[in-house]
């Protein structure tokens, strides 16, 4: 039987918020132009013990016989046999603001037929991002969080071993230039799920905090917000402060079902107008059985002597003793609590909450993932 977990969050909706409902700008959203930058590379792990790309993988061959040629080795790709080092491709996260010198982590994914990269080494490889410019330069032992064996047709594997990381694996070459906020006279907070009434209160709340009308919410996501001629030279000190600006976002009602595991998530604002559940279980299994009629009395046999296939059908029809009743007239929580004591199970009362909505009267977002 599936468990059920039900998350209710307790908030307070009779008059003026709490002051634990306001939280930091900051935790809401961030300022426009600070993004990560995805960086990919192609390279070659070495120092495998037998498991690295079979002789098969032209590519891993003609990777192996052009790095040698940088050190003066000429070697034709047909000519390379081993097994000890699979073709690889290395990711990474830029982050904002990065300069050179710093150390970034990288992500390692074969792409050939390698078993395991268990023991390898990546080589130096170059990790250029959409431009096609390099920004960082990777190369390191792997670290890999499986391993997989197999011998005489045995196989023992653990996680995925074709998947390894390099902590502080690169090193930034060049950093993104960034839009600098001390460059123009306003920027502009983005936050991280649109809403109307959220981005209003941001503005307000920032005008609030520095006493003039510095931010105005231009649509649901973005807030501009004017920079002080007289704070553009220290724009950290300024920035630190708009982070810092607490403010009570406004909570979609929602709630999210999830079928493979009985979840069911809901806010403690998610409200249910007046209505009746009657809710009852009827089972009705149908089980047929076969079996062999053999007459234990007749010893003859022939033609017209057989045994007899015989086909038994039986119909069971269990109903519960009653009907659960109820009457819901406040939140989500309540009606699944009112649900679980009726010992209604998980799925009757996913059911439920989507008879409650189709009836119009649960006032949420159903999300069924």
């Amino acid at each position: 039987m599936l468990r059920l977990f039900v998350l209710t969050l307790a908030l307070t909706l009779a008059g003026a918020a709490d002051a634990d409902d306001a939280i930091r700008i900051k935790d809401i959203g961030k300022v426009s132009g600070w993004r990560e930058n995805a960086l990919t590379g192609y390279g070659l792990v070495t120092g495998l013990a037998g498991t690295g790309d079979s002789a098969r993988n032209k590519a891993t061959r003609q990777s192996i016989a052009n790095m040698l040629a940088r050190f003066d080795l000429t070697l034709a790709a047909d000519d390379v046999q081993s097994r000890n080092v699979a073709a690889v491709m290395v990711t990474a996260t830029l982050a904002p603001y990065a300069r050179p010198g710093d150390a970034i982590d990288v992500t390692v994914t074969s792409i050939g037929d390698a078993r395991s990269l268990v023991g390898g080494a990546l080589m130096l490889a170059p990790l250029k991002g959409p431009d096609g410019k390099i920004y960082a330069l990777s190369q390191g032992a792997l670290s890999v969080g499986g391993y997989k064996y197999d011998m005489n047709g045995n196989v023992v594997q653990k996680n995925h071993p074709t998947v390894a990381s390099i902590p502080g694996g690169a090193i930034v070459e060049a950093g993104v230039p960034g839009n600098e906020a001390g460059e123009r006279a306003n920027v502009t907070f983005v936050l991280s799920e649109p809403d109307f009434t959220t981005a209003s209160r941001v503005a307000s709340a920032i005008n609030g905090r520095f006493g003039s009308e510095l931010a105005i919410a231009r649509d649901g996501s973005g807030v501009d917000i004017a920079i002080p001629p007289q704070r553009r030279e220290r724009m950290t000190d300024f920035l630190t402060e708009v982070e810092n600006v607490m403010v009570e976002p406004d909570r979609r009602a929602k709630v999210v079902i999830n079928e493979r595991t009985g979840t069911i998530v809901s806010g403690g604002d998610v409200r249910i107008t007046k209505v009746v559940v009657s809710h009852g279980d009827l089972k009705v299994s149908i089980i047929t059985e076969n079996s062999v009629s053999q007459p234990l009395l007749v010893r003859q046999t022939g033609p017209g002597v057989q045994s007899l296939p015989v086909t038994n059908t039986r119909v069971s029809v269990e109903e519960r003793d009653g009907a659960g009743y109820v009457m819901a007239n406040n939140t989500v929580g309540d009606l699944v609590q009112s649900l679980a004591r009726l010992k209604t199970n998980t799925r009757d009362i996913i059911s439920i909450l989507r008879a409650v909505k189709a009836a119009g009267a649960l006032h949420a977002d159903l999300v069924v993932q």
